[in-house]
C-alpha cells in the first residue's frame, strides 16, 4: 500500500498566510500541516512509499522533505490543473503502480488516528473504499467536508458533498482507503456544477453504485480541517 498526501492548493481562504507559502507548511500546533499527514502515513508499517501531490509552490514542500521522511521514501507528482481531489488522485496513477492506496489530506489533522486498525478492517473485510469518519457533535461542521447515509454495519449507500444541512452526526474525512480499481471509475464522475470539477464524494459513489463494497470507519476522536484564517487562528488561542 502507498500513501498518497495531496498538497498541491495555494489555500485562498487563508488569504496572506499563503500568498507566498503553501497552505501546508503553515505551522499549526507546533509543526507544519502537512507533517501531521506526514507522521501518520510514515508510522504505518503497511506504507511502503508516500507519493505526495504538489503544485502552487511546490518547491517549497520538495526541498524542505527531499526523497525520505522518517524512513519511508518520497516521490512527487506535480498537479499543473489544480482541479480538485479527484483529478489529484488521477495524476497520480502511474506513480501508484497498480497498488492500493491510503488518501491524505495536506491540510487535515487527525491526533491519535486509528490509522492501523483501519487498514486491518479494509483487507479482513474485502472492502473496496473504506471512508474514515468522525462523529460530530455540531451539525454545521458536517457542512465543511461531507455526509453519509449508511447501513447499522457502516455500509455507505451515499455520500453528499458539503450538504446544505446536516443528516445525521457523521462526517467525512479525507482519510479514505482505496483499492487500485477507484482510478477506473475517474472518468464515470461528474463535474459538479458550481466547483467545476470533480468530487471526491462522488467518484466514491460510482463505486457504490455499481455495486461495490464501501464501508466507513471512525478513524478518531479529534479532527481539524484547517481552511480559513480564521480557523487557525481559533487553534492559537
Amino acid at each position: 500500500m502507498k500513501a498518497l498526501i495531496l498538497a498541491a492548493g495555494r489555500g485562498k481562504r487563508m488569504e496572506d498566510l499563503s500568498e507566498d507559502k503553501n497552505k501546508c507548511l503553515i505551522p499549526v500546533l507546533g509543526k507544519p500541516l502537512i507533517e501531521y499527514s506526514l507522521d501518520t502515513a510514515s508510522s504505518l508499517d503497511e506504507i511502503e512509499e508516500i507519493i505526495i501531490i504538489v503544485g502552487y509552490q511546490a518547491e517549497s514542500i520538495i526541498n524542505k522533505y527531499g526523497i525520505v521522511y522518517k524512513g519511508k521514501p518520497i516521490r512527487y507528482r506535480i498537479q499543473h490543473e489544480r482541479k480538485g481531489l479527484v483529478s489529484a488522485i488521477e495524476t497520480s496513477i502511474t506513480d501508484l503502480d497498480g497498488g492500493d492506496f491510503f488518501l491524505f489530506l495536506g491540510d487535515e489533522i487527525i491526533l491519535k488516528g486509528r490509522h492501523k486498525e483501519m487498514i486491518d478492517v479494509f483487507y479482513r473485510e474485502n472492502i473496496f473504499v473504506c471512508c474514515g469518519i468522525i462523529k460530530q457533535e455540531d451539525p454545521f461542521e458536517v457542512r465543511k467536508t461531507y455526509a453519509i447515509i449508511q447501513s447499522p454495519d457502516n455500509v455507505i449507500y451515499r455520500l453528499i458533498e458539503k450538504p446544505e444541512r446536516a443528516i445525521n452526526n457523521l462526517m467525512g474525512t479525507g482519510n479514505c482507503i482505496f483499492k487500485n480499481e477507484i482510478i477506473n471509475y475517474i472518468p464515470r464522475v461528474p463535474i459538479h456544477h458550481i466547483r467545476n470539477e470533480k468530487e471526491l464524494p462522488d467518484l466514491i459513489q460510482c463505486a457504490i453504485d455499481d455495486g461495490r463494497p464501501v464501508k466507513s470507519f471512525i478513524i478518531t476522536d479529534t479532527y481539524i480541517n484547517v481552511n480559513t484564517k480564521e480557523e487557525l487562528a481559533r487553534l492559537s488561542t
